[in-house]
């Protein structure tokens, strides 16, 4: 697995926090980034559930690498842009598969995997061969066959997906994928994120009696 941010808004604190107080001044926008405190003004603003201002901020990520699992899953944040690798007109002709750590941990079910897509690609080859369009030939593809995608969301929209994919009981890949990305975010705009990730990380968790048990991630 890949993932690289390769774009975002630049200045995002000092822009979401200018955004935020120039709903309460006379200034417009722009003066207000000459001297803002960003963390400050977005510790103030977002505690008080005014989380429209860090929409402002927007985020470009590159993920390759990953299992067609996890974009089941990652598409079902609504408020994101997505452009996925088309199995429709790239050939899958070369095996390429996420494997699980649950499987990589057992000889015996590993074999079991491997043998198994083995035999997948080579029926996929051979569908190819035979004329079958690559639409048509990957119907026999596994969730495991891995793809490329470019993830683009607002700040407000990442911290609801760390909040859920970053917990201890999100999927295993998902939740890899959403701590890189949630790492990259702490560097790149270090005040919107710094409580971002699990509800752990900001105060009880709320699973109740599905809690992983685990104290605070950070």
């Amino acid at each position: 697995m890949i993932v690289r941010l390769i774009a975002h808004t630049d200045n995002a604190d000092a822009i979401c926090a200018a955004a935020g107080n120039s709903c309460y001044s006379s200034r417009p926008a722009h003066e207000i980034l000459e001297d803002v405190d960003s963390d400050r003004v977005l510790s103030r603003i977002v505690g008080m559930g005014h989380h429209s201002v860090i929409e402002h901020a927007v985020f470009t990520f590159s993920v390759e690498g990953v299992s067609r699992a996890l974009t089941h899953q990652l598409v079902r944040h609504r408020m994101a842009s997505y452009s996925q690798q088309s199995q429709r007109y790239v050939s899958m002709s070369e095996p390429s598969f996420v494997t699980p750590h649950t499987v990589e941990g057992s000889g015996d079910a590993m074999k079991v995997f491997e043998d198994t897509m083995k035999v997948i690609w080579e029926a996929y080859a051979k569908l190819e061969a035979m004329g079958i369009p690559a639409e048509d030939a990957r119907y026999l593809l596994p969730n495991g066959c891995t793809t490329n995608i470019t993830i683009t969301m607002n700040a407000r929209e990442l911290l609801h997906f760390f909040s859920l994919r970053c917990c201890n009981r999100a999927q295993w890949e998902i939740r890899e994928m959403a701590d890189r990305m949630l790492e990259i975010c702490l560097e790149t705009s270090p005040v919107i994120f710094k409580n971002a990730g699990p509800p752990c990380v900001r105060g009880p968790c709320p699973e109740g009696k599905l809690s992983c048990g685990s104290p605070r991630r950070r």
